[in-house]
């Protein structure tokens, strides 16, 4: 049975301790009766910030995170499972598992690392986006529809072209009814929308959901404004990745690869 409810603030409502409901906000763009795996993407995230919470503070922080799609993200309500599978003091492996009808749909892995001083030898590229103050938004509902993508602020740096993006995303919806969420989830909760920005053809015309979405940090981001400079690439066999530099205010904060499944579709 269908469970979503209008909620005009949240992605997410609590039902108890691992379970939670999706809103509309939550509806996908290939389906809006499925939910957008971005918003379910930072609420992983947010079950593992209670998770380790729930215990004396390490000082470790997630560097990597890794999901990978099993199954079809219906709009129901779903239980978010955490354990932590490889224990240590300067590096730990966490592991969540998503499930909705008591089926695993999304199993992710998250490598958290130990934060020493290491700002004397701190470097990198460093070619900043322009901030969003300067740029208007973006109408993505002319391309996809979807309860999440309607809740997004979306400025392009230029206009979007066929497999090539940079622009920020930012929301006014909160992650979880009634609960703060940290930076990190909050940030992570729009680094799906990637695949989105750069379309490479029609999504009238062609297919090509992502079935994962792995992200490596170098620093923590900070701020509302998540930044995607984002290239999509078709291979000539089926597959596709989009690929992205990932950005906050001050700067490149890491990457992030999704890896898709590219098919015409039927009757076109």
């Amino acid at each position: 049975m269908n469970t979503f409810t209008p909620a005009p603030d949240s992605y997410y409502e609590r039902i108890d301790e691992h379970r939670y409901k999706p809103t509309t906000h939550a509806g996908g763009a290939w389906d809006p009766d499925e939910q957008h795996f971005s918003p379910l993407g930072g609420l992983v995230v947010h079950a593992i910030d209670r998770h380790l919470a729930a215990r004396p503070d390490t000082g470790l922080v997630l560097a990597r995170i890794s999901y990978d799609i099993l199954g079809r993200l219906a709009l129901d309500e779903c239980e978010i499972r955490v354990d932590t599978v490889r224990p240590g003091r300067t590096i730990e492996l966490i592991e969540a598992v998503v499930l909705i009808a008591d089926q695993p749909v999304v199993r992710a892995r998250a490598w958290l690392l130990a934060t020493i001083d290491t700002s004397a030898v701190a470097g990198g590229p460093d070619d900043r986006l322009a901030p969003p103050e300067g740029f208007g938004s973006w109408p993505m509902t002319s391309v996809w529809p979807g309860g999440y993508i309607a809740s997004l602020d979306v400025r392009p740096l230029a206009p979007p072209r066929p497999g090539r993006t940079a622009a920020w995303i930012s929301t006014r919806v909160g992650l979880v009814a009634g609960e703060p969420s940290s930076p990190l989830a909050s940030y992570l909760a729009l680094v799906d929308t990637a695949n989105g920005i750069a379309v490479r053809q029609p999504p009238t015309a062609w297919m090509y959901p992502n079935v994962d979405l792995t992200v490596h940090l170098h620093r923590r981001p900070e701020g509302h404004w998540t930044g995607l400079d984002t290239t999509v690439t078709f291979g000539p066999t089926g597959q596709g990745l989009t690929s992205t530099v990932l950005h906050d205010l001050n700067g490149p904060v890491g990457h992030a690869q999704q890896i898709l499944t590219v098919r015409p579709i039927p009757n076109q």
